[in-house]
């Protein structure tokens, strides 16, 4: 079966989301609500057998590149995309179609946000490519 990378962007995709609050700006109770949601989510995908991997990310990184054969890595704090482009998440689902692949994201987007009301987050669906077959 195919698996399939679903990117939760935090404000991203091809058009801005319609009144998008920061998580910073919800209450406790809303942000327990939208990680219990994602945990219900997971549970959903383990069950029916489609749940490979999940995670929340921070919105601190750094970018990294190879330095050179005797050098160190070369390691900048940006410039990083504007806040609407970060990726907040993924799940790595394992299922039998494309079309599977964004039912899940369509669910996930889902999510409750502030005042308990769905997020309609754009999620990214990218098949994970495989390995080429080894010559014979």
């Amino acid at each position: 079966m195919p698996k399939y990378l679903l990117l939760k962007h935090y404000n991203g995709g091809p058009e801005p989301l319609p009144g998008c609050v920061p998580m910073s700006e919800w209450t406790p109770e809303e942000v327990t609500a939208h990680i219990e949601f994602q945990h219900d989510v997971v549970r959903m995908l383990t069950e029916r057998g489609e749940f490979v991997d999940a995670q929340g990310l921070s919105p601190e990184g750094a970018y990294v590149r190879y330095g050179g054969p005797a050098a160190a890595p070369v390691v900048t704090d940006g410039p990083f995309p504007e806040t609407k482009e970060l990726v907040a998440g993924w799940f790595l689902v394992d299922v039998e179609s494309q079309a599977r692949a964004h039912e899940i994201a369509a669910f996930a987007s889902s999510a409750p946000g502030k005042d308990g009301t769905p997020i309609h987050e754009w999620i990214e669906v990218r098949q994970v490519m495989s390995a080429p077959a080894p010559a014979e």
